[in-house]
């Protein structure tokens, strides 16, 4: 009997990550779908409240507010970001209401990473945080530094003065 009762509960709970596994891609893929098809609330509904959103440039730490007066004039020209994701995996703590990703994307910079965190609000999961990295292959990373480097000196530079 005790055997069995266990057995139960690790199905359920089995099938409970797998539902909330599958609410979560549901989630994400909305996400970048809703960019792709330039609706701004869709889009912003779908992060927590307090999220925090990273782009590929240095100077690109945003909370969503700022996130999202950064994006709108994109979104109200129609001119946002189509992101797929190739690939992605999704990890769970022990009490099931934070998650946490990373995917590879389909995008207009060719393959992009993202990463992040996100939380279950009520029955639903909201992106808490999300980091968008560009990938460079790793023979590469020689001729990118070089291109980067001015920039990104003047930004050591400023950010060490602080």
């Amino acid at each position: 009997m005790k055997k069995t009762i266990l057995l139960l509960l690790f199905v359920a709970s089995f099938a409970n990550a797998q539902t909330d596994k599958d609410k979560i891609n549901q989630t994400l893929d909305a996400w970048h779908k809703a960019a792709a098809d330039v609706k701004f609330e869709t889009y912003f509904d779908l992060m927590a409240d307090d999220a925090i959103f990273i782009g590929t440039d240095a100077t690109e730490n945003w909370t969503k507010k700022n996130f999202k007066i950064w994006a709108k004039p994109y979104f109200d020209k129609g001119k946002t970001w189509k992101f797929t994701a190739i690939e992605r995996h999704i990890f769970f703590d022990k009490t099931g209401t934070i998650a946490w990703f990373d995917e590879l994307l389909n995008t207009q910079m060719k393959i992009c990473r993202g990463s992040g965190v996100l939380v279950k609000v009520g029955k639903d999961w909201k992106i808490q945080h999300y980091v968008l990295s560009m990938t460079i292959p790793n023979e590469d990373v020689d001729a990118i530094t070089k291109i980067k480097a001015p920039i990104e000196d003047a930004l050591i530079g400023k950010l060490q003065k602080k």
